[in-house]
């Protein structure tokens, strides 16, 4: 059910260093077996591209910047199209550019896909532009907005 239904971005992008970016995007579907290889493939494609990575999308992880790893992790948790992608600090690591970058790109996949984003953050600046907001402190819910 995860591999179907969720997707997972975490601070740190987790690709597989002997795998090519495509490689590394394509996994889960492997896995999880879901789509013909051509149908992933262009899924992939497409991703690459709405996340302005096609470029690098045949390098090795090792071989791109930080904004474009995470950004490959961020295609590789949408490949199979899931109904919510779990975010656990996915811009902790990046700069401020690369950071509202990444958030733009979090609601155009809402908009144009329709898939639901809890984000953990620590950045007001990112938390202000969600829908809603909740907080917690100490394991209970202090502050819950919706917008």
């Amino acid at each position: 059910m995860r591999n179907r239904t969720t997707g997972f971005v975490f601070q740190f992008h987790y690709l597989l260093p002997e795998f090519t970016a495509r490689e590394n995007v394509l996994m889960p579907s492997v896995i999880g077996k879901r789509e013909q290889a051509g149908l992933a493939a262009e899924r992939a494609d497409e991703l690459f591209e709405m996340l302005g990575i096609s470029a690098v999308k045949n390098s090795l992880a090792t071989k791109m910047s930080g904004g474009e790893q995470q950004r490959t992790a961020i295609a590789r948790a949408l490949i199979n199209n899931p109904k919510i992608l779990l975010a656990d600090e996915p811009t902790g690591n990046l700069d401020s550019a690369n950071t509202t970058t990444i958030y733009k790109i979090f609601r155009q996949i809402n908009e144009r896909y329709g898939t639901t984003f809890v984000i953990i953050t620590h950045d007001r600046r990112i938390a202000e532009e969600a829908d809603r907001v909740v907080e917690i402190k100490d394991g209970r819910i202090v502050v819950d907005i919706k917008k």
